[in-house]
C-alpha cells in the first residue's frame, strides 16, 4: 500500500508543468501595455557626435516616457519616442552612459528600463611626461650597471587608457650614449653601461622620448619628448700630487723629486730653495681639492729640518757641521685623511770655501732716461723694459740658499735696492756713469765686485742683444763719469713726443719727407762732383769706344806657349841702343780727345832698375827699349808701340811677353820648327 502512495508526487508533476507554464489571460494581456526599447545596450565612438537615434522606444496608450534621474547627466535627450545622444563622447571622461528611460501613467510609474551606451576609446591623446627637464647628478665611481633614474621617475602617461608606450633615449651630448641606456624599449629606467670620469665627461644630456604606437609613421602615432642632463661628481679616486709631476693617465703621476743644498756651519731663517721648485702637492681630485697637510715622515736626522704643515716650506732648525746629505721623506695627506703620497726632499750640506764667491758677469750695463728723478729703477741696457738685476753666487753650487748683500761703494748717485740699483738724485746731464757694486755673503763674509755701466740717455736704448753704449779707449775707474761725446746736445722732446721716447704718425711722417729731401739733395751733389772730375773720361771712352773696337780689335790674340823665361847664365849685358823719344803730343785741335797716361803696362814691362827697359832681343841679356814706332815681331818682351803718324792720335799698345806659367812640360813638348805669332796681333794689347 505504500507504494501507491509514493507514485503520486510523480504521476502529477507534469500536470503541474503543464499548468503553470500556460500564463494566465490577464497576466498576457497587462505584458501587451508596457514600454520596451528597441536594445539594451549600445557601442559609440568617441569624439564622434552621434545624430541618429540610439533606441526606439514602444509607449502604450495612455502613458508616458520621461528620462529617470539616475540617467547620466546631460548624456541623453527622448524625442517622439526616440532616445539620442546629447553629447560628444569622450572615453577618457566617462567610459558608459546609462539612461533610464520611465514609462508612467498618469504620475504612477508603470516601467523603468535601462539603455547602457559604451564609448569605444580611440588614440585620440598624446602621452605626457611629468616634467620637462629632468637633472641628475651621478658620482664618477658608480659602477656600471647601476641603475642611475628609475623607471617610475622617467615614466610617461598617456589618457588613451589601452596604449602601451614605446621609449627611445636620443644622445645630444656627443658619445653619451656609450655611457648611458634604457632598461628595454617599455621600461625607461636609465642604467650606467660605463665607467665615467670626471675629467673627460662633467655633464651630459639626453633626450628621452616617448611614442604610443610601436610603427613610427603610423597616421594615429602621438610623441613627447623631456630632457635629461646628467651630472659627473667628482669621486675621491686620487691621493695628493707632488708636482711638477709626469702624467701617464688621469689616475695616476709620476711625482717630482725635490733638490736642494745648504752651507755648513748656517742655520738659513728663510726657506730653503729647492729644485724643480717649491714643495708643493694638490689634490689629485681636482673637482675636490681638499686641503693639503704636510710633514716629514723619514730621514730628517737630529730634526735638522722642519716643513710648514700648510704651505710646504722647508726651513732648516739647527745648523749642520760637516759635508751631510739628507734624504728626506715628505708626506702629503688630505684633509680628510682618505688619500695620501709621499716624495723625496735631498738636500746636501756643502762647503762654501770649495768655491770662490763671484758675480755671473764683470761688466753689467744698464741704462736710465735723462730728466728721471730720485728713486728711479736702472733698466736693463738689453731689455729696456726689465730691470737691470745682479746678482752673486757660488758658481759650484748655484742652488745654495744664500743671505747676501749688496752696496754701491764708490758713486753716491745710486744705491742698492736687493739685487736692483735706484737713482738717487735726478739724472740731468747725459752722461755715462760707472759705478762698482760689491757683495758680501752672510755665512762666510765672503765678498765680491762687479763694476756696472749706468748710461744716461734721452732715448731709451733699443732692445738688443748687446749693450749700445759706447766703450772708452781704456777703462775707466769705477765711479768716475765721462760725458758721451758720440751724440750731440739735443734740443727738448718735440710736440709729438707722448713722453715715452715714441712719436705720433704726423711726426714721423715729417721726419721722413724731410730725410728724404736731404737724400735727394745729396744724390744731386753727387752726380755734379762726379760728372766735374770725371766727365771728360766719360766723355772719352765714350768716343773712342767704337774707334777701337773697328781698328785694333785684336781677336786672334793666342798666347805664346813656346817661350821660355827660365834664367840662365849669361855674360853682361851688351848695352842697347837709346830708347827713342816720344815727340811731343800734337795740339789739341790735332787730337779728338786726350788719351789718359796709363802707368800700369809700363810697369809691368819694366824691371826696378831699368825703368825704361826690358830685356828682349836675340839674347836674354839684351836691352831694348820698351818704346818703339815699330811693332817688332820679337817675342819675349813687352813694348809700347806708337802709330807710324805721329802727329795723328796716339795708339799704345803693350806687347805681351808670355808669362811665367807659360813655361814647362807644356812648352817643352811644342815643336822647335814651331816659331813665335809675329806680328801686332800676336802678342799685342791695344789701350
Amino acid at each position: 500500500m505504500r507504494a501507491p502512495a509514493l507514485l503520486w508526487p510523480v504521476l502529477l508533476l507534469p500536470l503541474l508543468i503543464v499548468l503553470f507554464s500556460q500564463p494566465p489571460r490577464s497576466l498576457v494581456r497587462a505584458q501587451t501595455q508596457v514600454c520596451s526599447v528597441s536594445q539594451n545596450f549600445v557601442q559609440v565612438k568617441e569624439n564622434v557626435d552621434v545624430t541618429d537615434p540610439l533606441v526606439n522606444i514602444s509607449v502604450p496608450e495612455g502613458q508616458q516616457v520621461t528620462l529617470g534621474s539616475s540617467s547620466t547627466p546631460s548624456a541623453f535627450r527622448i524625442l517622439e519616442n526616440q532616445l539620442f545622444l546629447n553629447v560628444t563622447p569622450d572615453y577618457e571622461e566617462n567610459s558608459v552612459l546609462q539612461a533610464y528611460v520611465e514609462c508612467k501613467r498618469d504620475s504612477i510609474l508603470v516601467t523603468q528600463l535601462v539603455v547602457f551606451v559604451s564609448v569605444l576609446d580611440v588614440n585620440d591623446n598624446e602621452p605626457e611626461f611629468p616634467f620637462e627637464v629632468k637633472e641628475c647628478n651621478v658620482t664618477e665611481d658608480t659602477r656600471v650597471g647601476t641603475t642611475v633614474i628609475t623607471e617610475e621617475g622617467l615614466r610617461a602617461t598617456d589618457p588613451d587608457k589601452n596604449d602601451v608606450l614605446f621609449y627611445t633615449l636620443q644622445e645630444m651630448t656627443p658619445d653619451a650614449s656609450s655611457f648611458f641606456y634604457l632598461m628595454g624599449p617599455n621600461q625607461p629606467a636609465l642604467m650606467l653601461n660605463r665607467t665615467l670620469d670626471f675629467y673627460k665627461n662633467q655633464n651630459m644630456t639626453f633626450q628621452l622620448l616617448v611614442r604610443d604606437t610601436w610603427e613610427v609613421l603610423t597616421e594615429s602615432s602621438h610623441t613627447a619628448t623631456a630632457t635629461l642632463i646628467l651630472n659627473v661628481l667628482p669621486a675621491d679616486l686620487r691621493p695628493p700630487w707632488f708636482l711638477p709631476c709626469s702624467y701617464s693617465d688621469d689616475y695616476n703621476c709620476v711625482q717630482a723629486h725635490y733638490e736642494g743644498a745648504v752651507p755648513i756651519g748656517q742655520k738659513l731663517p728663510s726657506p730653503l730653495i729647492l729644485s724643480p721648485g717649491p714643495i708643493y702637492a694638490v689634490d689629485g681630485d681636482k673637482g675636490i681639492n681638499q686641503r693639503i697637510i704636510y710633514s716629514i715622515i723619514a730621514g730628517n736626522t737630529d730634526d735638522t729640518f722642519t716643513i710648514d704643515a700648510n704651505s710646504g716650506n722647508l726651513t732648516m732648525a739647527k745648523d749642520i757641521l760637516s759635508p751631510t746629505t739628507f734624504t728626506l721623506v715628505v708626506r702629503a695627506d688630505q684633509e680628510d685623511m682618505a688619500q695620501n703620497s709621499v716624495t723625496q726632499v735631498t738636500v746636501k750640506a756643502q762647503d762654501l770655501t770649495e768655491s770662490p764667491f763671484q758675480f755671473s758677469r764683470s761688466l753689467y750695463h744698464g741704462t736710465v732716461a735723462l730728466g728721471s728723478g730720485a728713486g728711479t729703477r736702472v733698466m736693463d741696457a738689453a731689455s729696456p723694459s726689465e730691470s737691470l738685476r745682479i746678482w752673486a753666487q757660488y758658481p759650484n753650487y748655484p742652488d745654495l740658499n744664500l743671505a747676501i748683500t749688496y752696496r754701491i761703494t764708490n758713486c753716491t748717485k745710486f744705491k742698492m735696492d736687493e739685487d736692483t740699483i735706484l737713482t738717487t738724485e735726478a739724472m740731468e746731464n747725459v752722461e755715462v756713469f760707472y759705478a762698482e757694486v760689491e757683495a758680501t755673503e752672510s755665512s762666510t763674509g765672503a765678498t765680491a765686485t762687479t763694476v756696472v755701466e749706468i748710461q744716461v740717455s734721452e732715448q731709451k736704448t733699443p732692445s738688443t742683444g748687446t749693450s749700445t753704449s759706447p766703450q772708452p779707449a781704456q777703462t775707466p775707474k769705477p765711479g768716475t763719469s765721462q760725458p758721451t761725446t758720440t751724440e750731440p746736445s739735443r734740443t727738448p722732446l718735440p710736440s709729438g713726443d707722448n713722453g715715452d721716447g715714441h712719436f705720433s704718425t704726423v711726426d714721423m711722417a715729417v721726419l721722413g719727407g724731410v730725410l728724404g729731401a736731404l737724400l735727394l739733395l745729396a744724390l744731386i751733389c753727387l752726380a755734379v762732383l762726379i760728372h766735374k772730375h770725371y766727365g771728360h773720361q766719360l766723355n772719352c771712352c765714350s768716343g773712342k769706344a767704337s774707334e777701337l773696337s773697328s781698328g785694333f780689335d785684336n781677336d786672334a790674340f793666342v798666347p805664346d806657349r813656346k817661350a821660355s823665361w827660365t834664367p840662365t847664365s849669361s855674360p853682361e849685358p851688351e848695352p842697347g841702343p837709346v830708347p827713342a823719344k816720344r815727340p811731343p803730343s800734337p795740339p789739341s785741335s790735332a787730337r779728338s780727345s786726350p788719351v789718359p797716361p796709363s802707368s800700369e803696362p809700363l810697369s809691368l814691362a819694366s824691371a826696378p832698375d831699368t825703368p825704361e827697359t826690358a830685356r828682349a832681343g836675340d839674347s836674354p841679356s839684351a836691352v831694348r827699349s820698351i818704346l818703339t814706332k815699330e811693332r817688332r815681331p820679337e817675342s819675349g818682351y813687352k813694348a809700347v808701340w806708337f802709330g807710324e803718324d805721329i802727329g795723328a792720335e796716339a795708339d799704345v799698345v803693350v806687347l805681351n811677353a808670355p808669362t811665367v806659367e807659360n813655361e814647362g812640360s807644356e812648352d817643352e813638348g811644342q815643336d822647335e820648327n814651331d816659331g813665335p805669332h809675329h806680328g801686332a796681333d800676336a802678342d799685342s794689347t791695344y789701350i
